[in-house]
């Protein structure tokens, strides 16, 4: 699905309420795909509502900026990953925080012996949500960046120049990272399909 801004190249005199009413023409169609989108990263509607209210800020400072016949919906896309992935590191450096009423010395004690690594990566969550074992530990075997480009052009549904424009990545290690990980997955794979079959 290739969705591209058909508006004219903007104008540099374009004033701010223009410059909304445009905003709001190009891109009130893709809230649904982007809602979706966000809720996938988040996993609660609540941040998704978060993310995709900041995601479209973003997009609207910048959209000055955004060149006409360009398409919308990746651009909308990289920005709302990007925020997302800025938005869990800031998440995963913030110390958790809890009334000082809520806290006992129980629970100081076991805080004293917790030695956590902190929260889980973004890959970590995506992959606990697949049901089959046999087929979380074959993605988790994968190398960095093959399930994302796996996820957003067979999950997603996106072609390939539109999942190297979300990732920021040439489209040909798109290419390459979807064929490779699709043979890694088959021969992982492999003994399970023996055993169904």
């Amino acid at each position: 699905m290739t969705l591209t801004c058909v508006s004219d190249a903007p104008d540099e005199q374009e004033s701010d309420t223009e410059l909304a009413a445009r905003f709001t023409r190009e891109t009130q169609p893709l809230f649904d795909v982007l809602h979706r989108g966000a809720r996938r990263l988040t996993r609660t509607e609540a941040d998704a509502e978060d993310l995709l209210q900041d995601t479209l800020l973003h997009a609207y400072t910048g959209f000055r900026k955004f060149r006409a016949g360009t398409n919308l919906n990746a651009w909308l896309f990289r920005i709302m990953y990007n925020r997302w992935v800025s938005n869990h590191r800031g998440k995963q450096r913030r110390p958790a925080e809890v009334a000082v009423e809520e806290i006992t010395d129980r629970d100081l004690a076991r805080a004293a012996t917790h030695q956590s690594g902190g929260l889980r990566s973004a890959e970590a969550e995506v992959l606990s949500t697949v049901a089959d074992p046999e087929v979380t530990d074959a993605l988790a075997e994968l190398p960095d960046g093959f399930t994302e480009a796996m996820f957003y052009a067979y999950v997603e549904g996106y072609t390939y120049a539109e999942t190297a424009a979300i990732m920021d990545i040439p489209m040909g290690t798109v290419m390459s990272r979807v064929s490779r990980g699709r043979q890694r997955l088959r021969t992982s794979l492999a003994p399970l399909e023996r055993r169904i079959a």
